[in-house]
């Protein structure tokens, strides 16, 4: 029998959707890219600027985290409000001239101001982008879309100490400059490429003083966390801005409540699946933070590896993200997002047991050591965020999609600074041979969140039931 050949329409609307996810990969690739490349060259940030304490160049990242997590979900209810076409190209646009800011930036002040800038472009166009693709693929593709998507932070994770580490060591004015040509291109070819979609259509204005509770309230919880381990958890200062940080959020949730047009519908939150996976979001969240953070430490610290090496041997484990995502999606189709993400939060925490029983500080043995545990918690990684990421969204209405992403995106950055915040208070300052117990203890944290985050996922098993079989997975 000969096979029918699919219907033109069907080829055209598929070569359409792959046209408008290379534009939308494109952005947050570079996004997503800036940040792991930014975290390996900072020494090389540092020692231009000569009058800059250590403590004022770690602006360039605190500032980038905490007002990205701030304004993740404001920026989704404007792309929802005004077309996520809109804010994803404004958002592109924002981020390039912010990335020419940088590299121009004549002090290490001027740099945090532009890294502000360009976490506001980010903030914008992530939430857009991912709100573009579930409106563009067809229902049955959206699991398939939204892993896909979630991919692209593993491989930005996977190439971008690589990336950094080449760049900072030629100059680390390059790690900014090369967002250049790749945001012109996206704004040019997207303009074409993405088609304008639904908007909510809710009369009123938008309810600015919720944007800015928002915003403020999650603004001081990720300064309390980045800072504490400076200020010390112990000095109260932490207490203070944290506390802070949740009554603006409580009166946040009191307005939206009332508001005629929230800039977070609550009902969002009623989603089913959406609360469970919002919490196992941050917690593995936290643990992956930590996770990263603590093995480029690790390379760099105690085996005094260069930021290339580091890069290099990071890598295995980021990379598996896109490498396996089409068989967790097939596995999620059989067996249910829940058990999937459970299991991916079980082999993270394999590899983090790898770690804790097989690196030494006198042995610098890779193959046996670091690489098993990188690769175990890659696969990990894989089977659980963009599954934890799908089970949150697809079943947002599409009039939301852009701000339902935006706080699931909220959760994982939020979660990434709570680990990397944790991990921080627990090392300390380790030398010489007190830096394996230091990091084991380090681990040990990491291995509590994951197994949370594990717990969390099980939480999922009422709305997670095995999909029905169709084409979105093949």
């Amino acid at each position: 029998m000969v096979q029918q050949a699919p219907p033109v329409e069907d080829t055209a609307a598929s070569s359409r959707f792959r046209l408008v996810f290379a534009v939308v990969a494109a952005g947050v690739a570079m996004s997503n890219l800036d940040l792991f490349v930014v975290n390996v060259a900072l020494p090389h940030i540092s020692g231009h600027f000569h009058e800059a304490s250590l403590s004022s160049v770690s602006w360039v990242l605190n500032a980038y985290a905490v007002v990205f997590a701030a304004l993740l979900v404001p920026a989704g209810s404007f792309a929802d409000r005004n077309g996520p076409r809109r804010a994803y190209l404004l958002g592109v646009s924002v981020f390039t001239v912010a990335s020419v800011l940088c590299a121009l930036a004549p002090s290490v002040w001027l740099l945090v101001a532009a890294r502000v800038a360009q976490s506001a472009g980010a903030a914008l166009l992530i939430p857009a982008s991912l709100g573009i693709l579930l409106a563009a693929a067809p229902p049955e593709q959206r699991g398939s879309a939204v892993r896909n998507w979630a991919a692209l932070g593993g491989l930005a994770a996977a190439l971008g100490p690589v990336v950094g580490g080449a760049l900072a060591q030629a100059d680390w004015r390059w790690i900014f400059l090369i967002n250049v040509p790749v945001g012109i291109a996206t704004v040019i070819v997207g303009r074409s490429a993405i088609t304008p979609t639904a908007r909510r259509t809710e009369s009123g204005r938008s309810d600015l003083l919720g944007a800015a509770l928002l915003t403020a309230g999650i603004g001081a919880v990720a300064l309390g966390l980045v800072k504490a381990p400076d200020w010390g958890w112990t000095s109260g200062s932490p207490a203070i801005v944290l506390l802070a940080g949740i009554v603006l959020l409580a009166l946040f949730v009191r307005r939206s409540a009332k508001h005629p047009v929230p800039v977070l519908p609550l009902q969002l939150l009623r989603t089913p699946a959406m609360g469970p996976a919002l919490l196992a979001n941050l917690l593995f969240a936290a643990a992956f933070g930590a996770m990263l953070l603590s093995a480029a430490l690790w390379c760099q610290n105690v085996w005094h590896w260069s930021a290339l090496q580091t890069g290099l041997a990071i890598s295995p484990g980021p990379v598996m993200v896109p490498l396996l995502s089409k068989y967790a999606g097939l596995l999620v189709q059989r067996f249910g997002a829940a058990v999937v993400a459970a299991t991916g939060s079980g082999l993270f925490a394999i590899g983090l047991l790898w770690w804790i029983a097989a690196l030494s500080v006198k042995e610098h043995d890779y193959v046996l050591g670091l690489l098993p545990g990188m690769v175990l918690t890659g696969v990990g990684v894989c089977f659980t965020l963009p599954t934890l990421v799908g089970a949150a969204v697809t079943r947002v209405p599409p009039a939301n999609f852009a701000t339902g992403s935006g706080v699931v995106t909220m959760a994982r950055q939020t979660g990434s600074v709570v680990g990397v915040a944790g991990l921080v208070a627990v090392l300390g300052k380790p030398h010489g041979a007190a830096a394996a117990d230091a990091f084991r203890h380090g681990w040990i944290f990491t291995l509590v969140a994951t197994v949370a985050a594990a717990a969390a996922c099980c939480l999922l098993l009422p709305h997670s039931r095995p999909a029905a079989k169709t084409d979105g997975d093949r």
